[in-house]
């Protein structure tokens, strides 16, 4: 027997418009999905301005104003020289401000020069630190009548200033006031630290004083 041919399934016109639609919508769906490069690409695409954390608030301290600043201690400066550094500079003037310092006197410019110039009357610039005893003072230098001698200068200026304070008063008030090497120089001549009271000035000299430094040993170091 024949076969018959099959029947052939022919559907409305409007069915098969709307299912050739559908395939269509199909096809570009698949056709609009972003590829992986597509993807990163948009990722990377983002401002990094957008991507980093948020910055946190501005913070803010109030304090009452009422409260005050604390207060620091802090060590008083001041230009007055040390014992050390008198000593570096080693010099006839050095020793001058020593003496005062160790008597608790202002190196004032007349109280400098008058130790200066009955410096320069007991040994002389050029040797001035002879026996490391500057003034010949007797007081703790182990010699009498100021032949005696000190360790170093230091100690010398430190007797010194212990010898005036301790009887010499004309000559302390004179440094006290410290504005007057003659009136200074006067007490030294009235008193007895020189037999001769340097002949009542007659051989006291008022010329200016070479300054001279002494060698490091006489100053100890």
């Amino acid at each position: 027997m024949p076969s018959r041919p099959k029947p052939v399934l022919r559907l409305p016109l409007h069915h098969r418009l709307g299912v050739s639609l559908a395939v269509i919508a199909l096809v570009c769906g698949f056709s609009i999905v972003p590829t992986d490069a597509a993807l990163a690409a948009t990722v990377f695409s983002v401002p990094e301005a957008e991507l980093a954390p948020a910055s946190p608030p501005d913070q803010h301290i109030y304090v009452d104003a009422t409260i005050g600043a604390p207060v620091v201690d802090r060590d008083s400066l001041g230009a007055t020289d040390s014992i050390q550094g008198l000593a570096r500079i080693g010099t006839n003037e050095s020793w001058a401000k020593l003496v005062l310092m160790f008597g608790g006197w202002q190196a004032t410019d007349a109280n400098v020069t008058v130790l200066l110039r009955w410096m320069r009357q007991e040994n002389g610039p050029p040797d001035w630190w002879n026996r490391n005893n500057p003034l010949n003072n007797g007081y703790g230098s182990g010699g009498g009548a100021g032949l005696g001698s000190y360790p170093d200068l230091v100690t010398a200026a430190k007797y010194c200033a212990e010898n005036l304070q301790r009887g010499y008063p004309g000559i302390v008030a004179g440094l006290d006031a410290g504005t007057s090497a003659d009136a200074t120089a006067s007490a030294i001549w009235a008193s007895p630290w020189a037999s001769s009271h340097y002949a009542n000035g007659a051989h006291w000299s008022t010329a200016p004083v070479q300054i001279v430094q002494a060698p490091a040993s006489a100053w100890g170091y």
